[in-house]
């Protein structure tokens, strides 16, 4: 059913718990895997008053690049060989959530699978939730994981 399982990695043990279960998926289905980490450069550069917005994305980059070999490693001791890419939003405006589902969309993925952190109230307010927006525009089935 499932050929191209696409999950979205942000090192939290809610994204942990996503990329378990898409490796369970990919083992069942015969699946390709490949996990994505995204990095927010548009919040970085269009923020004033950032002293080193450079040396800042620098090290979200090299974050993000030890978040999906730590999930690729997890994803080979399952017995499944993962792809790994490191997303970046480009454009201002773009959200997280698009550069997740446009690689989505590019890759081609026949399932997206993300974590959600449950947030409600003012911390959903002030945060956002990158799984609400790929709910709200994802081409494909997705697969919500909640935090326990």
């Amino acid at each position: 059913m499932y050929k191209h399982i696409l999950v979205a990695a942000d090192g939290s043990a809610t994204s942990d718990k996503a990329l378990t279960e898409a490796i369970n998926l990919a083992k069942d289905q015969r699946a390709e895997l490949r996990i994505v980490y995204t990095i927010d450069d548009a919040s970085i550069f269009t923020a004033a008053d950032v002293p080193d917005a450079v040396g800042i994305e620098q090290s979200w980059i090299d974050a993000g690049h030890k978040i999906l070999e730590k999930a690729k490693q997890k994803a080979q001791a399952a017995g499944i060989n993962a792809e790994t890419k490191l997303l970046q939003t480009d454009i201002m405006g773009e959200k997280i959530s698009d550069a997740i589902v446009n690689e989505a969309k590019a890759w081609p993925a026949d399932l997206l699978v993300a974590g959600t952190h449950g947030r409600r109230g003012l911390s959903h307010l002030l945060m956002g939730s990158v799984a609400e927006g790929i709910v709200r525009v994802s081409p494909v089935p997705l697969l919500l994981i909640r935090r326990s």
